[in-house]
């Protein structure tokens, strides 16, 4: 697993958080995303894992947004994403940005899922496709 960091490769046009071909995921702790990288690794998976601690999802990531004050809001999915990423990392929660490469989303989803992660993203081409199911 290697540190998060935010390039324009990562940010649709309109320069907002949209890492096309990668799952991002958020998990309560630090602790979490280690062993949820490790049995990502261990199951096979070869893709890139890449980690971001909450401040660093609040320095780099939440700021795609653009400043509120200086014109129009994000809109549309992938600014609601980066908000609710915002406000789980505001909480503690930890990212990880898995490059899918060839694997399957549902299959790192499976593993992300059991270690408890609280939200967990899929970026295709012009869709955003939610893999944890909601605690409802």
């Amino acid at each position: 697993m290697t540190p998060f960091s935010l390039d324009s490769s990562m940010t649709s046009m309109g320069g907002v958080f949209y890492p096309t071909g990668h799952v991002f995921a958020l998990v309560p702790s630090d602790d979490v995303a280690q062993a949820a990288a490790q049995a990502l690794h261990a199951l096979g998976y070869d893709g890139a894992v890449r980690h971001a601690s909450p401040e660093v999802i609040l320095s780099d990531i939440v700021p795609t947004l653009g400043d509120p004050d200086e014109g129009l809001p994000s809109v549309g999915m992938e600014g609601e994403i980066v908000r609710r990423i915002g406000e789980l990392a505001a909480s503690g929660h930890h990212g990880l940005l898995v490059d899918l490469g060839k694997d399957d989303a549902h299959e790192v989803a499976d593993v992300l899922n059991a270690y408890g992660a609280t939200a967990a993203f899929h970026y295709r081409e012009l869709v955003i496709e939610e893999l944890v199911p909601d605690a409802e």
